[in-house]
């Protein structure tokens, strides 16, 4: 089991460089806005290039289709919702006495309650000193020693043909223009993705090839699927609202329907705006509240429709980014970059999580951003055990345990996350606190949700955690030989029935001991531990109860000490078979070739050894 890796640490290089970024993305925002939008619409578009591609078509008509097909598409919606907005614009003075009854009424709601308490104070607070007036010649009231005001004229200067056409080329050149030259950047991109893919690769080196070609590989068929899915889903989305909208009498539609589907790719919060734009567009323009709440209605159940049931079908439970990224992503790029940056953050960061994924430099971004598990069960398990979060553990293993056996848990990850913790330990960097913790949840585990004898010991946590200071191996069968007495069970059992655990009297094997103890008895095992150091652990009379002897697996420092242990064993009992289990292979075990030569046979997991003893357990 490996550890995690380290994160980078921060330089003074590393700090300079993530500057010089920044500067590069704000002060060079008119150059990079364009390429990548051009990029991101490439992404979008190739799906559809090579759904035609399949047909038979050549590259470059798929292409030209495609991106004909995607502008056609964005200047007819463009031409509605411009239409629309003038629509509006024209329609507003029909709307103002239904909007100035609701704003009355609003105020009535708001203001009134915060006057009246206004008022109230006023008449106790007494009024001030008022200055003496004068009228002057016109009749207007002027305090003592007011200066009289002049009047003023303000004339504006008429344009000229030479400003009105300056005027009307600046409006069409910026957002046209930009249009049209990420039209140009995207078409280019799209022809030349081969070439491009080449020279990137080119740059990379031969060393690196695999990797460049996996990372090119995920955002041009993942990334672009996801970004047309989600394209298709919001258009859907926005036909649909626009259509509700309509057969509700709302006037303007498809104006609102081409809003909610554009606001549905800022994330969270575009949803949000989009709702509140068309509730309080309806709430003013209708004399009651019943159609308002009927759209409101009808916008919601569908929101809540696409993001739970269609999206997670269509491409999957989320972006890829997790829930605090999409925000923050929101946030970076729209102070960049402004509405455009606010609209495109979940594609550019979704594109820099990928790369990060096979880009050793952007990792550290894939590692914060991804929605992806940074860790796995293992390593969750031994960050909460050093907490000592038993009842997450507790969770998380009977979640576990409702499709896999324990054998299967203490193998993958019951044992594996406490390995993470052997180096820490042996350097003493484990504190006394967080030992107990380790020691108290695995008690807490074993004693809540392993069957023993056939049922579950049923104890409460704190009982089962206490007393595990020293030893947790043995506070364990002290559990067992509570609830099964003596002998940890009758010994009025068949011949060769029973399965021996054993192994020498430190903390680690006793409790390596007593998880496979309990592992075995989940399976309907007969099995029981003994300690060297107790001999009551081994009744008189009982040998030819035992069919196998499991050992732990030596150390190599203590394997003197453990090939004594097997000698003994073997002598007292020279019917049972004898093995022992190499777990995880960690470098501190003794060798197996020599391990091997006292036992019968060398196993090297919970569940080969439970599958081991299950054709035979009855001798």
């Amino acid at each position: 089991m490996q550890s995690l890796p380290p994160f980078p640490r921060l330089s003074a290089n590393s700090v300079v460089s993530a500057t010089c970024i920044l500067a590069l993305l704000h002060f060079g925002r008119d150059f990079l806005e364009p390429l990548a939008l051009a990029l991101i619409l490439s992404l979008v578009i190739a799906p559809l290039i090579r759904m035609l591609s399949r047909t038979g078509l050549p590259h470059l008509p798929a292409t030209l289709i495609s991106v004909l097909i995607g502008a056609v598409g964005i200047v007819g919606i463009s031409v509605v919702i411009g239409a629309q907005l003038v629509a509006v614009t024209a329609d507003l003075p029909q709307y103002s006495v239904a909007i100035q009854s609701k704003l009355e009424k609003v105020r009535e709601l708001t203001e009134r309650p915060f006057a009246r308490i206004e008022a109230d104070l006023k008449a106790v607070v007494p009024g001030a000193t008022r200055g003496s007036l004068v009228i002057n010649s016109a009749g207007t009231k002027l305090v003592a020693g007011q200066v009289r005001p002049v009047p003023v004229e303000i004339h504006v200067p008429q344009a000229t043909a030479t400003d009105t056409l300056t005027r009307l080329l600046s409006v069409v050149s910026g957002p046209i223009g930009e249009a049209g030259l990420v039209l140009v950047l995207m078409v280019f991109i799209l022809l030349e993705h081969e070439s491009l893919r080449d020279r990137i690769v080119r740059l990379t080196g031969n060393a690196e090839v695999g990797r460049t070609m996996r990372a090119l590989g995920d955002a041009t068929d993942g990334v672009s699927r996801f970004f047309f899915s989600q394209f298709v889903v919001n258009l859907v989305f926005g036909t649909v609202i626009g259509g509700g909208l309509w057969l509700a009498g709302v006037p303007h539609a498809a104006l609102f329907g081409a809003l909610s589907g554009l606001l549905r790719f800022v994330p969270y919060l575009g949803a949000l705006v989009a709702g509140a734009v068309i509730a309080l567009f309806v709430a003013a323009i209708d004399d009651g509240w019943s159609v308002a709440i009927f759209c409101v209605a009808m916008y919601t159940a569908l929101e809540l429709l696409v993001a739970n049931v269609v999206e997670p079908k269509v491409y999957g439970h989320s972006s890829g980014l997790s829930p605090l990224a999409v925000i923050v992503s929101a946030l970076f790029w729209g102070a960049l970059w402004g509405p455009v940056g606010l609209l495109i953050s979940t594609p550019l960061t979704l594109c820099l999580v990928v790369t990060g994924r096979h880009v050793q430099a952007l990792e550290p971004i894939s590692i914060l951003l991804s929605d992806m598990p940074i860790v796995n069960a293992a390593q969750r398990f031994y960050h909460r055990i050093l907490l000592g979060e038993s009842e997450l553990i507790i969770r998380d293993a009977l979640v576990y345990l409702k499709q896999f056996s324990f054998a299967s848990y203490c193998d993958n990850v019951l044992l594996p996350g406490l390995a993470l913790g052997v180096d820490e330990f042996d350097a003493g960097k484990i504190e006394k606190s967080q030992q107990n913790n380790i020691r108290s949840s695995i008690a807490a585990l074993a004693a809540t949700i392993i069957p023993a004898a056939g049922a579950p010991l049923r104890r409460p946590l704190r009982k089962a955690a206490a007393g595990t200071e020293g030893n947790v191996g043995a506070h364990l069968r002290k559990l067992r030989q509570a609830h099964l007495e003596r002998w940890q069970g009758s010994l009025d059992v068949p011949a060769r029935s029973i399965v021996l655990c054993a192994g020498l009297p430190t903390e680690r094997d006793e409790l390596l001991n007593e998880l496979f103890v309990l592992a075995l008895r989940e399976a309907g095992i007969d099995a029981r531990s003994a300690s060297p150091d107790n001999r009551d652990d081994k009744p008189d009379g009982a040998n030819d109860l035992v069919a196998m002897v499991f050992l732990s697996y030596p150390l190599a420092e203590s394997l003197a000490a453990w090939q004594e242990m097997a000698q003994h064993l073997r002598a007292n009992l020279p019917n049972a078979m004898l093995i022992t289990m190499r777990l995880l292979g960690e470098g501190e075990d003794a060798k197996e070739a020599v391990v091997a030569k006292s036992v019968d046979t060398v196993l090297h997991s919970f569940e080969e050894g439970v599958e081991f003893v299950l054709p035979d357990r009855t001798g």
